[in-house]
Order: structure tokens, then C-alpha cells, then sequence
């Protein structure tokens, strides 16, 4: 599997569409806007540049694209107007990245000029409206390899995009059999294998961003996760564990076949604050501010929300495996049916690691 050339979210505004099935995220968004605020804050403190250069990486397509944006320029207004000062506002150059077949069109045709309104209408202070200079760019490209000039950027921002890896690594995955990627099934190998890939990813994507902000510049990273050391964690497996049974499921019913399912393996791999820390110190180039856990609770009243968000970044990589063989309708309403009744015996855990970094050289 190619990865950069077949992972991206269901584009479009359709009813299994990214941008209509994005619910999860947004809440880790929101969860994570006092971190990012005071992150960026912090840097204006001490750079005060007149431009501040954003990089939003992984940022997909739909509602959430724009909302961290909004929130940081918001973030750089209030400091702006602290203590009785009325500074003006820098300016302020975004690029929004993802992979080439990002629904980027969207981004660009509807949603950009409705986040322009937004700036310009809502009153940012009692008696003015803030009216801030925003440009907007497209950077097509994998994170894990270089997208920005050197010393380029002042802030970093990446949301459910980490957990992603760059490639499934060939050793030991053969014996992953009806696992699509680590469970609490799959044999030791597979797991060290996942995991190496992982911190190759991460330490890439440290040492290319390194390069690409300034000194002193800041990220802030939030990617699924665990909040412990057992890679086999019900917070950490339960969102692909449904597509697991549906698909095992199709295969008994004659409707798949097993060595096709058994060449399938997802590209993600779900890290604990422990490895992330490990990662960082090991690249060298930032100092950890802030990194910590957070949890989204789910119930049974989320058991549709959470299929169609599954849906939503699970299908291209299926379509492209298993092309018109698998019907997209009859796998998710299996995993619809497998949510509803495991949902309905305990509560689900989604965990989140969010790390803050500032650039030290």
C-alpha cells in the first residue's frame, strides 16, 4: 500500500463525507483550544513578529479546516488588546496541508469564504470589529518529509493526523492474520514492527519541522492515543475493533475472502504520552511545555455518529483495496450493528495525547 497515495478523508459535503462526519474531531479541537491559545500566545510574547506564519498539518476538509485558525487569530487578538494595550494585529499567513488527494477544492470553493465573513462580522473587542489580513494557501505533500522554507514558520498545528504512519512495514505483518492493524491479537512482532514505524514517522516529522520554524517557534499536537503502556487497550483498539468483526463476519458469509482481508492493515498506530516523550527527547531539536491526556466519553447516543466518522476515514483506504468486492453500505452497517450492541454493555474511551513543543535551536 502506497500510503500517501490512498489515505485521505471521503471529501465532498455527501452524507458519508468527512465534512459531514466530523463530530470526534471537533470535540478534541475544542478540548484542545486553551493548550493551543496559550502556546501561541506565548510566542507572540516573545517573537511579536508582524507576520505570524501557521502551518495546520493533516487539516483535511470540512467544518474543522478553518476552526483552529479562527481560534488562534482570536487567541493573538485578545493578547493583543491585554493590559490596556491596542497594538495592531499582525498579519497573518496560513497554510493548510494535507495529502494530494485532499478534497482541497472544497476548502477553496466554500468553506475559505465563509471563514472570511466570519472574521469580518463578529465583533472581536466592545466597539470594533477586528478586521484582520489572513492569506490562505494549499500545501499538498506528507508531513513526514519537508513542505516549508527553512526557518519559515511560527507555529505548528496538528490535530488526528500523527496517529497516522507513513507505511506499513513488510516484517512481521504476515502474521497479523484478520487483525487490520495492532489488536490485542496480534503476535509481538507485529507490534514492534508498528511501533518502529512509528518512531520513525515521528522523529522524521520532528526533524523536518525543526528545520522549517524559527527559533522559538511552537507546535501543538494532538494525536489518538493511549494514556498507558498496554498497546492493546480497549481506548486505543475500540474505533476499528467493529470494521474487524464485520469484516471476519463477510469472510464466513461467503462475501469477501480471507487472504484479501488478511493483506488489509491500516497505517495508524496509537501512541502513549511515554512514547511521544521518548520521540522527542530522542530528535533533540524541542522542549516539551505541555503533554498530557485527555478522554471523549461515548455512548450509546453516539453509536451513529461515531459509524459515519469511521466511515468517513476508513473508506478510500478499503475502496482502494478491495475495489467494487466489498460493499461500503452492507461494512458499515455490520459495524453500526456491532457499535450499538457493544456500546450498549459498558461505556467507550477515546483517549487523546496532546503534546506542546517550543523549538530550542
Amino acid at each position: 500500500m502506497e500510503v500517501a497515495k490512498v489515505l485521505r478523508m471521503n471529501g465532498g459535503i455527501g452524507e458519508t463525507s468527512y465534512a459531514n462526519n466530523s463530530l470526534l474531531q471537533q470535540k478534541v479541537i475544542l478540548m484542545g483550544k486553551p493548550i493551543r491559545d496559550e502556546a501561541i500566545s506565548a510566542l507572540y510574547r516573545s517573537l511579536s513578529p508582524e507576520t505570524i506564519y501557521v502551518a495546520d498539518l493533516g487539516c483535511s476538509s470540512g467544518p474543522n479546516t478553518l476552526l483552529v485558525i479562527t481560534q488562534l487569530i482570536r487567541a493573538i487578538s485578545e493578547e493583543c488588546k491585554s493590559n490596556g494595550q491596542q497594538q495592531q494585529s499582525p498579519e497573518f499567513h496560513v497554510s493548510l496541508n494535507d495529502l494530494p488527494g485532499n478534497d482541497f477544492n472544497t476548502i477553496f470553493r466554500s468553506l475559505l469564504p465563509a471563514f472570511y465573513d466570519d472574521l469580518r462580522e463578529k465583533n472581536m473587542g466592545e466597539d470594533e470589529i477586528f478586521d484582520p489580513d489572513c492569506f490562505v494557501v494549499g500545501v499538498a505533500g506528507s508531513f513526514y518529509t519537508r513542505l516549508f522554507p527553512s526557518k519559515s514558520l511560527h507555529f505548528v498545528h496538528s490535530s488526528y493526523s500523527l496517529h497516522w504512519l507513513s507505511q506499513i512495514c513488510a516484517y512481521g505483518i504476515e502474521n497479523n492474520k484478520r487483525n487490520i492493524y495492532v489488536a490485542s491479537a496480534s503476535p509481538l512482532d507485529v507490534v514492534k514492527a508498528y511501533y518502529e514505524q512509528y518512531e520513525k514517522d515521528f522523529v522524521n516529522f520532528l526533524k523536518h519541522r525543526s528545520i522549517e520554524l524559527v527559533k522559538g517557534g511552537r507546535m501543538v499536537l494532538t494525536m489518538m492515543g493511549r494514556n498507558n503502556e498496554d498497546r492493546f487497550s480497549k481506548a486505543s483498539c475500540y474505533l476499528l475493533e467493529p470494521m474487524v468483526m464485520a469484516l471476519k463476519e463477510l469472510i464466513e458469509e461467503g462475501g469477501i475472502e480471507e487472504e484479501k482481508v488478511d493483506s488489509f492493515k491500516i497505517p495508524a498506530y496509537y501512541p502513549s504520552p511515554a512514547e511521544v516523550k521518548h520521540v522527542v527527547e530522542k530528535e533533540a531539536s524541542f522542549t516539551i511545555d505541555v503533554l498530557e491526556t485527555s478522554e471523549i466519553h461515548m455512548d450509546s447516543s453516539d453509536e451513529y455518529n461515531v459509524t459515519q466518522c469511521m466511515r468517513a476515514f476508513t473508506e478510500p483506504l478499503l475502496v482502494s483495496h478491495f475495489g467494487d468486492e466489498l460493499n461500503m453500505d452492507r461494512v458499515f452497517h455490520k459495524c453500526r450493528e456491532i457499535f450499538v450492541n457493544g456500546i450498549a454493555k459498558e461505556k467507550t474511551i477515546f483517549t487523546n495525547v496532546v503534546v506542546s513543543l517550543t523549538k530550542t535551536n
